[in-house]
């Protein structure tokens, strides 16, 4: 009889085992195996979550078929206690390992809402955006001008979510005076910069930034980046180029930045000035007269007068021979390897091709051909002058 017994308990055993495996076989294809999600959904993971908070609200909008299955999955895999608070664009038919994966990676949120705050040459603005997850593309929802118009109400409500990302966009041809300016503006971050940075060690950029970052911490992430980049295009120079330090190269570089009609153009505007200096021809740079008269602190917001083209300083290329003493912006990676990487070409004279500084700029070898590219964009200014 308990030969029997014995018998039967091992058949049950077997079976258990058996069914088990299969069990573990199931769960683990259905685990990797594609969601039921036919469009993309922003999940939010607010701070102090946990995978069971998670799951439920993945169940309700239809992401997984199986809570308990997620959870089981993300503790067999040592991921429970990863999760991160945050935004993340959960993609159609994700599988669970692949959701349980976005969410417990970390880095920037992936949706929901941005705040960028531009820089720009001129001026600056504040846009509050939205990630659509349908279209896969962010949707503007506020936008307005730090210290001029009056900031929008659901402003402070979109900063307060969790998982907001931030950031700030400097663009190109910045000056320092104005990113300081307009750090000062951008109310989640909290100190004070200290001394002015110098010209042209700010790379123009995306930058990530937090809630109760400091100010001065990010220009030193701005003044780190572009001494990466200046650094990499010094050892990638051309041969005989006309700067001999990094130091001339940024000078140079700022000033194609302030001259570029295009980034196609960058390498010929410096082709330009690299002959000049090469043939020991002054610059003659509207650019650099500006900034010695406002020093980067504003916009000059008028024509030079002859008077100012006629007098000595160390910005005005009219008169001095070679570069200015310092960058005359922050200027981007792409002029910084345009000042190093010229193209080649006779060109010492350029003029605009249009009143419209996106038109680009006809190239001129000798004086009369830049002549009768002056010639047409005269004639142009009397048409519009006559309109």
């Amino acid at each position: 009889m308990w030969r029997h017994i014995a018998s039967n308990a091992m058949t049950f055993l077997v079976v258990v085992v058996f069914l088990f495996g299969g069990a573990l076989i199931w769960a683990q294809n259905e685990y990797d195996a594609q969601g039921p999600l036919d469009q993309p959904i922003c999940l939010q993971v607010k701070r102090g979550s946990n995978f069971s908070r998670v799951s439920e609200d993945l169940v309700s909008q239809g992401a997984i078929s199986s809570g308990t299955l997620l959870r089981l999955g993300a503790d067999y895999s040592d991921k429970s206690q990863a999760l991160k608070a945050g935004s993340y664009l959960v993609p159609e038919r994700a599988s669970m390992s692949q959701i349980v994966d976005i969410v417990t990676r970390g880095g920037a949120s992936t949706c929901g809402t941005e705040v960028v705050y531009r820089i720009g040459v001129t001026n600056a603005t504040v846009e509050v955006r939205e990630l659509d997850p349908a279209e896969g593309r962010y949707k503007e929802v506020i936008k307005f001008t730090p210290g001029e118009d009056p900031v929008p109400s659901a402003y402070a409500d979109y900063t307060a979510e969790a998982g907001t990302r931030f950031r700030i966009a400097l663009a190109e041809g910045v000056t320092s005076w104005h990113v300081v300016d307009e750090l000062k503006q951008v109310d989640i971050l909290d100190g004070t910069v200290g001394d002015l940075p110098a010209e042209g060690s700010l790379a123009p950029d995306s930058y990530e930034i937090t809630k109760g970052d400091t100010r001065a911490s990010v220009i030193e992430r701005m003044q780190d980046a572009q001494e990466i980049i200046l650094a990499n295009a010094w050892a990638n120079r051309a041969e005989g180029i006309a700067v001999s330090t990094p130091e001339e190269a940024l000078i140079l570089a700022s000033i194609v930045e302030k001259e570029t009609g295009g980034d196609e153009e960058r390498a010929q505007v410096a082709s330009v000035f690299t002959n000049r200096l090469e043939r020991g021809m002054r610059l003659q740079t509207d650019p650099t007269v500006i900034y010695g008269i406002t020093k980067g602190e504003g916009v000059l917001g008028r024509g030079l007068r002859q008077s100012e083209l006629r007098t000595e300083t160390p910005y005005n290329t009219y008169v001095i021979s070679g570069l200015p003493p310092t960058p005359i912006a922050n200027p981007g990676r792409d002029s910084i390897e345009a000042a190093l990487n010229p193209a080649q070409t006779d060109y010492i004279y350029f003029v605009a091709k249009t009143l419209d500084p996106r038109d680009g700029h006809n190239f001129a070898a000798t004086l009369d051909e830049h002549n009768r590219n002056v010639a047409a964009y005269r004639k142009l200014e009397a048409e519009r002058a006559n309109q």
